[in-house]
């Protein structure tokens, strides 16, 4: 049996490294495998019970789309990765017996941090962040094992690593140098391509989604919205688009092929196959929020202009509470425009913002009268929180104005064709009726 070959070798290599040790502990978790990319298996302990009975820990783990945010300016980066990753942390010797798991070959604890402890991924990113203390944010960005070294020029960028490297020869951890980078002006990175342009998904996701058909049961679908909302800042309407996709996540819907589920399936599909490239943000530049809100959804588009016109930071857009949907139309578009500043508070306190809305008589807002008690508490959170300005934008000319318009209408403007004696028929019963 491949499983039984490869626990032996799997026990075989942990025991010559150290890592685990006979045990004789009353704890006994389960062994799993599950399979690998390149076809092999990767042999997994099952911690559940443990992780139920164990006080977790509260350190954070950061957000990547915070991380990247430092990479402004870089023009240089290089990546480490650590061989083994949680293999370099010690167990104390009190609690190894905590980790025991059993075979057909006996019982053994694990003598370094496995894989699948709850408090795992946060010792390892409490640990990182102590080695690289002084250079977090400087120089280096950390997630769990993954180390990114970033500069604006090549002779920094050589001093920065050489610090990198004292602290890792100091506390003694070992790099896997077939998984590392140097002195590249791009490179993958949390499954994103980091640039001197900006930001991009990861090409190689890209080529796999050339593969996707459209999903045939719910764990295709769930693969597939896992994907979509693994990289939301990239996809203008969002919120609105895979509507009709989450929807079949409820029990008795079903999906229709040529239906809505279709189209939504092959709009988002488009989107993924050539997503915009972003930009980071640059706090000593004003900065332009759009926005826009239909029937069940409001879209927001953060914007910076580096000298070439402006540009798209992130793409950000969510379905309405039901109660929200109620809201008379200038509400809707004001919900839009507090979500905006909520979402990206971290950007814009302090900033020069501009709002841009098609909806007019916002940019009139601290005027109005009789404001309803809504209104006020939105008021009152922008005014005491930001400086900005609400300025009037066409429909028409609204960027935003996609990320919160239902599917169908996009289909429908795609497959629309121009004819020129139509036109003139238009524009002459416009001037010839009364109606009009």
């Amino acid at each position: 049996m491949p499983e039984l070959h490869e626990l032996r070798n799997q026990l075989d290599y942990l025991l010559a490294k150290g890592f685990i040790q006979p045990s004789t502990s009353p704890f006994a978790a389960l062994i799993l495998f599950t399979p690998k990319k390149d076809g092999g298996l990767r042999m997994c302990t099952d911690y559940r019970a443990l992780n139920r009975v164990t006080i977790k820990s509260r350190y954070p783990i950061p957000r990547t789309d915070k991380l990247i945010d430092n990479l402004r300016g870089a023009r240089y980066f290089s990546k480490i990765d650590l061989r083994g990753g949680y293999y370099q942390i010690r167990v104390f010797a009190d609690d190894c017996h905590k980790t025991a798991f059993r075979t057909r070959y006996g019982s053994y604890e694990y003598t370094v941090m496995p894989f699948g402890l709850t408090n795992a991924p946060s010792t390892f990113q409490l640990t990182m962040n102590g080695v690289f203390r002084n250079l977090l944010d400087k120089c280096v960005i950390i997630y769990l094992d993954d180390i990114l070294i970033y500069s604006t020029t090549h002779e920094q960028h050589l001093k920065d690593l050489g610090a990198v490297f004292q602290r890792l020869q100091h506390h003694r951890l070992i790099t896997k140098g077939s998984k590392c980078e140097f002195l590249k002006q791009e490179l993958e990175f949390l499954g994103h391509v980091i640039s001197t342009e900006g930001i991009q998904i990861d090409p190689k996701k890209l080529r796999a989604i050339q593969k996707w058909t459209p999903p045939r049961h719910l764990q295709q679908l769930q693969s597939f919205l896992g994907f979509v909302n693994y990289v939301p800042r990239f996809i203008p309407n969002m919120a609105r688009l895979n509507v009709p996709l989450t929807n079949l996540l409820q029990k008795g819907n079903f999906y229709e092929r040529g239906g809505k589920q279709q189209a939504a399936f092959e709009a988002l599909n488009n989107i993924l196959m050539s997503p915009p490239v972003l930009r980071i943000t640059d706090p000593d530049r004003p900065f332009e929020v759009i926005t826009d809100a239909s029937d069940i959804a409001i879209g927001v588009v953060l914007m910076q202009d580096f000298g070439n016109g402006l540009q798209p930071i992130a793409y950000e857009s969510r379905k309405m509470q039901s109660a929200q949907r109620k809201y008379r139309v200038h509400d809707k578009e004001m919900l839009a425009i507090v979500h905006a500043f909520k979402i990206w508070r971290c950007y814009l306190t302090g900033a020069d913002v501009t709002v841009r809305t098609d909806h007019k008589s916002l940019q009139y807002l601290r005027a109005q009268p009789n404001l309803n008690p809504r209104k006020v508490r939105w008021l009152d959170y922008l005014e005491s929180n930001f400086t900005y300005k609400i300025k009037y934008r066409k429909g028409a000319n609204n960027t935003a104005d996609a990320l919160s318009r239902p599917s169908v209408q996009v289909a429908a403007v795609l497959v629309a064709q121009s004819n020129p004696l139509l036109s003139g028929l238009f524009t002459h019963g416009y001037s010839t009726n009364p109606f009009f």
